[in-house]
């Protein structure tokens, strides 16, 4: 597996991924130690940081929503309406101010400010080009089929 890179193109710190108890404290907002400064660029840049952006944002929710559904003295079923109607709120303001969180997550992880974004643009590019240049030699392919079946 390559090594994340930072924005200026230099190889990136090693990927030390934090103990469970470390994680669920950066999933609540927390800061983590300096040695695990390439894992959160390498969280909040890889292809799936928006799925792992909801996965912290679930986190964070899961406990008000455990408050709500135990200590709330109503039915069963308002209980469960209020908590949805609560996760549903906050999923929406996540996703609403998804890449400004992951930004956050990178400068207490003492990246500067635009890092994330950075390194998730210029992946994006090279994606492109890849995909350019696969469609390229698609088209060449069948431009090649295609003059062989037809004699020119």
């Amino acid at each position: 597996m390559a090594e994340p890179e930072t924005a200026a193109g230099a190889p990136a710190e090693p990927l030390v991924r934090p103990a469970p108890h470390r994680w669920i404290w950066y999933a609540l907002g927390g800061g983590l130690p300096a040695r695990h400064r390439g894992w959160v660029l390498h969280d909040t840049t890889t292809g799936t940081w928006w799925q792992r952006h909801v996965a912290r944002s679930l986190v964070q929710v899961a406990i008000p929503i455990a408050l709500v559904m135990a200590l709330l003295p109503a039915p069963w079923g308002l209980r469960a309406a209020v908590a949805g109607g609560g996760l549903a709120l906050a999923m929406l303001y996540s996703l609403a101010y998804m890449p400004e969180a992951t930004e956050n997550r990178v400068v207490k992880a003492g990246y500067p400010a635009g890092t994330a974004t950075a390194v998730r643009d210029r992946a994006g590019l090279v994606r492109q080009q890849l995909e350019s240049e696969r469609k390229r030699a698609a088209a060449a392919k069948r431009a090649a089929r295609y003059r062989e079946r037809s004699g020119r």
